[in-house]
């Protein structure tokens, strides 16, 4: 179904964008720094599952889009590829902001779990973005799209709920030689705009 290169293209690209600090990283890491490594790694399985929800609606949607349409696809691609360069603009606008973290209560492991599952489940633009970046490696010349979708999912989710974990668990180790690094933010911000330049283009010269 997919070849050796899309995959490993897909492998490679999803870690670093799972490495550039968001909004759920941070928290993640936030949650290691200080409610301990556990709640680090409870925080990272909660925000990772959320991907589920992301992966299913991804694949439904962009399903209906192809079934619908060449225009409406025509359409998709276009907002879609609109959206990847509004991010890499965002990334290079700020990507000489230092990243802050912020302090949270202490949660019991349940809670935290919950409330990065609703965080992730959520937030808008995860959704849009899922449903953006998957289309990217899918072959179109096989029918089972959605199935594609989801595998594709699935790889994504296994990758942030590892690297996460990771990040989540060591966290005291990174705080001061990553996120508070001004180059580490720049050179990440810098990566990502142009591996979002790179799917926008992508995206626009895709065809069914």
């Amino acid at each position: 179904m997919f070849d050796a290169a899309t995959i490993l293209l897909f492998i490679g690209t999803s870690i670093i964008l799972i490495a550039i600090p968001g909004p759920d990283l941070i928290f993640t890491i936030t949650q290691g720094m200080t409610n301990g490594r556990k709640a680090g790694i409870v925080t990272a399985m909660g925000l990772s599952l959320g991907n589920i929800v992301h992966t299913l609606a991804a694949a439904l949607g962009l399903s209906l889009i192809i079934k619908t349409s060449m225009v409406v696809f025509a359409i998709f691609k276009s907002l879609g590829a609109i959206y990847l360069f509004y991010l890499a603009f965002q990334a290079i606008k700020h990507r000489k902001e230092a990243i802050h973290l912020h302090s949270e209560s202490n949660n019991g492991s349940k809670d935290l779990f919950l409330r990065g599952l609703l965080m992730n489940i959520l937030n808008p633009k995860v959704a849009i973005f899922y449903l953006t970046f998957l289309p990217q490696f899918i072959n179109y010349k096989l029918s089972n799209v959605p199935l594609q979708m989801c595998m594709l999912g699935l790889i994504f989710i296994t990758l942030t709920a590892i690297i996460f974990s990771l990040l989540g668990y060591f966290a005291g180790s990174f705080r001061d030689r990553l996120l508070q690094n001004p180059r580490f933010s720049e050179y990440m911000n810098m990566t990502a705009a142009v591996i979002f330049i790179g799917l926008g283009a992508k995206l626009i010269t895709t065809d069914i």
